[in-house]
């Protein structure tokens, strides 16, 4: 019984760790543009591993692939933005990243509170 109880503290710890990590995935994205969510992102990596085997690994991974799909766009934003022509495109891009990262956070925050998995 002991062991269930401690169990079920490590996923909570687990979960705990998670929210702090989207609250600070949030507030870099909110304040930098997602330029210092390199702090929280390896902490992502290390935490990864200690919750394997429970929902709160999916969260990590979940934090992770959001971070380098946002990178990823976001230079081709830039990539546009640099470009006369480009500005016309860069603009709404740049606009359509934002909101799908703050979904991608808002989705996982919710997910992690209700116990569920992410895909």
């Amino acid at each position: 019984m002991a062991q269930e109880l401690n169990l079920d503290g490590k996923v909570e710890d687990a979960k705990n760790t998670a929210r702090i990590l989207y609250a600070l995935h949030g507030a870099t994205f909110f304040f930098s543009l997602g330029t210092l969510s390199i702090i929280p992102l390896i902490i992502n990596y290390v935490k990864q591993p200690e919750s394997e085997g429970t929902l709160v690994y999916s969260h990590h991974s979940w934090m992770i692939r959001s971070f380098w799909w946002y990178l990823a766009w976001m230079v081709i934003g830039v990539f546009f933005a640099v470009t006369v022509v480009g500005l016309v495109v860069a603009i709404p891009l740049f606009g359509i990243i934002w909101v799908w990262k703050a979904y991608r956070l808002i989705r996982g925050f919710i997910d992690l509170n209700n116990n569920r998995a992410m895909p």
